[in-house]
């Protein structure tokens, strides 16, 4: 399977999209629903609830009964109605992380109330393309005090359709903000897989989109391989990626290779693989990495390879090495983990 390609099918009797370049797993939707009702994208309208002074944040009353932890409290008093986005996953008995910074997300724009201006996607180069695009939206948005994100797609639409679409978003995102009476009560949905799929995947634009069984495209056997801890390198090495309820712990090892090469090149392999080995799993927070043991003079090209292999991820932070030798950095918990979607050991 060469190119890029979604695959549109479903995993574990659950509805979901794969993302598959030259064959290999790239990106991973499926439906959360059963486990986290309230998915990451919702929009939700809340009651805040105490402030907890010593965990820096607030917990706000959610619709379904569940409860949300907002770290955004200037200004806010109990019992006072909150429109907020869920932003990450979390494991049972977990408050649901929000935030009061809700995006408005379409295929072609991203409506974004409280942060005004028109930004282009970085990914749209050409100056004649990014002209006619913001003055398109300078005329679409006029009188809005909410701002508004061009995706990297939206020179896909005609201008009409593009159009259409910011002003829908727009709409979409006044009504919602607007609505501030009532109970906790979920606004705005997020889409199911094979939508968001067709949404955030649109560019670079796929050679093809099949609708089918994951095992007959190769993706079945890559997403068993996701619930197994350990990771196969090339030239025989390999990583253990361990969930803990603290953090995830990742440990590197050589294999039989007794190379004085050995550590850094399994090592250099592993920073490559990781980012993607957790945006498939659905794993973030805090990230224990015990490299191969290497001489301190080989940390730089190493400390490169990771600040490239991350760039353009999930918000992540690289936090360096430990005193003990280990490397720390963080990730958004962006999704709910595989493993608790359908089980450890399910493969």
């Amino acid at each position: 399977m060469k190119g890029r390609t979604i695959v549109l099918g479903s995993y574990k009797e659950r509805e979901a999209a794969a993302l598959m370049v030259d064959g290999q797993l790239e990106d991973f939707l499926i439906d959360a629903s059963e486990v986290q009702p309230l998915a990451p994208g919702a929009i939700l309208r809340g009651k805040v609830g105490r402030q907890m002074k010593g965990q820096g944040g607030v917990f706000v009353d959610l619709p379904e009964g569940q409860r949300g932890f907002l770290r955004e409290v200037k200004g806010l008093a109990p019992g006072q109605t909150v429109i907020c986005m869920v932003t990450g996953g979390t494991e049972a008995g977990k408050a649901v992380p929000v935030s009061l910074r809700v995006l408005f997300k379409s295929r072609y724009c991203i409506v974004t109330p409280g942060a005004p201006g028109i930004n282009i996607s970085r990914r749209i180069r050409d100056e004649d393309t990014r002209d006619g695009l913001k003055s398109l939206a300078d005329v679409v948005m006029d009188g809005s005090d909410m701002g508004l994100i061009l995706r990297s797609a939206a020179p896909l639409a005609e201008e009409g359709e593009l159009a259409e679409d910011i002003n829908a978003m727009r709409e979409l995102a006044e009504a919602v903000m607007a609505d501030l009476s009532g109970e906790p009560e979920l606004l705005v949905d997020v889409p199911d897989p094979h939508e968001e799929a067709w949404r955030d995947w649109a560019e670079p634009e796929p050679e093809e989109v099949i609708e089918g069984d994951f095992e007959e495209h190769g993706v079945l056997e890559q997403l068993d391989a996701l619930l197994r801890a350990r990771v196969e390198l090339p030239g025989g090495a390999h990583m253990m990626i361990e969930p803990t309820r603290a953090l995830i712990a990742v440990d590197v090892n050589t294999g039989n290779d007794t190379s004085p090469a050995a550590s850094l090149k399994a090592n250099i392999a592993a920073a490559r693989e990781l980012p993607r080995q957790l945006r498939l799993r659905g794993l973030g927070g805090q990230i224990v990495v015990d490299f191969a043991p290497m001489p301190k003079r080989d940390r730089q090209p190493l400390e490169q390879q990771m600040k490239t292999a991350f760039k353009g991820e999930a918000e992540a932070s690289l936090a360096g090495w430990t005193p003990l030798g280990n490397y720390e950095l963080q990730r958004k918990r962006d999704r709910v983990s595989l493993e608790a979607l359908v089980g450890k050991g399910a493969a």
